[in-house]
């Protein structure tokens, strides 16, 4: 039984290749039983070139997060974003978890959310200011799908109105200390 707490260890192939315990392996096999029949012409030359050498390991230069499922890298992935601020320590700690959890999922969703913050706020830093419109697509919202865009307009009030309450309304601490 696989839980949240899998290790690559728990992956590990003991059968040398031999798929058939797995419900559906090989159901394409059968050539009657193609669901591509008739309009693939079968010829069985498409199987030539399948064997392939492995590409060169790309070199690791930031912090790559690992699956437990893999007992290692794949050979090429992305590092344009290596994980960083609290999005990253979200992250580094959903990859702890098995990809079928939804400790794994949830948190990357959450890290997905709260690296958009981040990226707001580093771009104030470097003195640009984001069009949030253009890149949330209210343009083509306003064009295509009337409801979507007073949708969004709608929560954004919201939450600028909550924002501006929650910074003006004076706090119980402020009250104290005045008195």
């Amino acid at each position: 039984m696989m839980t949240d707490q899998t290790s690559p260890q728990d992956f590990r192939n003991d059968r040398m290749g031999k798929y058939s315990h797995i419900k559906g392996w090989g159901i394409d096999i059968n050539p009657s039983n193609d669901p591509t029949y008739p309009i693939k012409k079968r010829n069985n030359a498409e199987h030539e070139g399948y064997v392939w050498e492995r590409p060169q390991q790309q070199e690791e230069t930031v912090e790559i997060l690992q699956s437990v499922e893999r007992p290692n890298i794949t050979a090429v992935y992305g590092t344009a974003r290596p994980p960083s601020g609290l999005s990253g320590m979200i992250r580094r700690l959903a990859y702890q978890y098995s990809e079928s959890s939804y400790g794994r999922w949830l948190p990357l969703v959450l890290a997905d959310r709260i690296q958009v913050a981040e990226g707001i706020l580093e771009d104030f830093s470097k003195g640009y200011i984001p069009n949030i419109p253009k890149e949330i697509g209210m343009k083509s919202d306003w064009k295509y799908n009337k409801k979507a865009f007073f949708t969004k307009l709608t929560i954004g009030a919201l939450l600028v109105a909550v924002a501006v309450v929650a910074v003006m309304s004076p706090s119980a601490d402020k009250s104290e200390k005045l008195s």
